[in-house]
């Protein structure tokens, strides 16, 4: 598969315009899914703090060129927004944490406010036209409650474009007036986008005061061995590619994209759309790279043995 990756992003499609990553609430690591690409992409990350923008660009980071930006990026046109500082960094935001929806659960503390400040933002679409960049391939945001209103705030015809849009959206109530999973589904469901994975995460439903009530040994134990409750999800789309404005260069892309998340069955689907699209013939090498995927892993799952027999059974007694 990695081979098949270098392969397609080393064409001439990619040399004067590689894949643009864009970063919103960067942890400071390259995310994961990003590492097999790196050192062919620009990644643009934002990193928020109280200074003069600026642009800083850096070669050495793993990526072909990463661009990091310090502002707090928003959906409005507002030249400084509120930021509230939490106790844990995790939890800070631009939206206020709500302490008594939080009271119920165990984590409450982490969201306490130590400090409101005031930080210099920037529109999305505004950062990346600063940057010279003029459209997003794979968009990752986790901003604490503000996911979808940044993704739309940005023209449509960069949301048409992207490929894969990532979030972290709330299921329970954390902030005031933040952004939830279910309005993330209802959004994209809409917008020419299918969920390609999600990941449900939470914690147990009670109270710091009768956490504190037992001892630390029974505190992981009740940690250990008790429900938890959903209390956000990290969710990832995929681009359908219906549109018919998608050149070249994004079926190769997002062919590219579905290796990465593993959806061998939406590689073959793209190479299908690509090989019609563009009559290359590249695009047949690419179908039989996916089919081979799909055919690897049904020969190494024990299942599809077990099945094969089966359905052999079957058919000899009922046909």
């Amino acid at each position: 598969m990695f081979k098949m990756i270098d392969h397609i992003l080393q064409r001439n499609e990619f040399q004067n315009n590689p894949p643009v990553l864009v970063d919103i609430g960067a942890s400071g690591e390259i995310h994961h899914k990003w590492k097999k690409i790196a050192k062919y992409a620009i990644c643009i990350a934002f990193d928020a703090d109280d200074r003069e923008m600026n642009f800083t660009e850096n070669i050495s980071s793993g990526f072909k060129k990463l661009i990091t930006i310090n502002r707090i990026v928003t959906d409005r046109i507002d030249g400084e927004v509120d930021f509230f500082l939490t106790q844990s960094p995790f939890c800070s935001s631009t939206l206020e944490p709500d302490l008594g929806k939080l009271s119920k659960w165990p984590f409450q503390n982490l969201f306490t406010v130590e400090k409101k400040i005031k930080l210099k933002a920037v529109q999305l679409v505004d950062a990346l036209k600063n940057a010279g960049i003029n459209g997003i391939d794979w968009l990752k945001i986790d901003t604490q409650g503000t996911d979808l209103r940044l993704f739309k705030s940005l023209p449509e015809i960069i949301r048409n474009n992207t490929l894969i849009a990532e979030f972290e959206p709330g299921i329970i109530d954390a902030y005031k007036g933040e952004d939830k999973l279910y309005e993330v589904i209802g959004f994209m469901s809409k917008s020419g986008f299918y969920m390609s994975s999600i990941d449900i995460k939470g914690v147990q439903r009670i109270d710091q005061n009768t956490i504190a009530q037992f001892s630390r040994l029974q505190q992981r134990a009740f940690r250990g061995s008790h429900k938890i409750s959903p209390g956000w999800g990290e969710v990832c789309y995929m681009n359908s590619m219906e549109n018919e404005i998608m050149d070249k260069r994004s079926y190769l892309l997002a062919y590219v994209f579905a290796l990465i998340e593993k959806q061998y069955g939406f590689a073959l689907e793209i190479a299908e759309k690509g090989a019609k699209k563009t009559g290359d013939v590249f695009f047949n090498d690419l179908k039989n790279h996916a089919l081979k995927r799909i055919s690897n892993i049904q020969f190494k799952w024990p299942f599809f043995a077990v099945k094969n027999k089966l359905d052999k059974v079957f058919d000899a007694i009922f046909r």
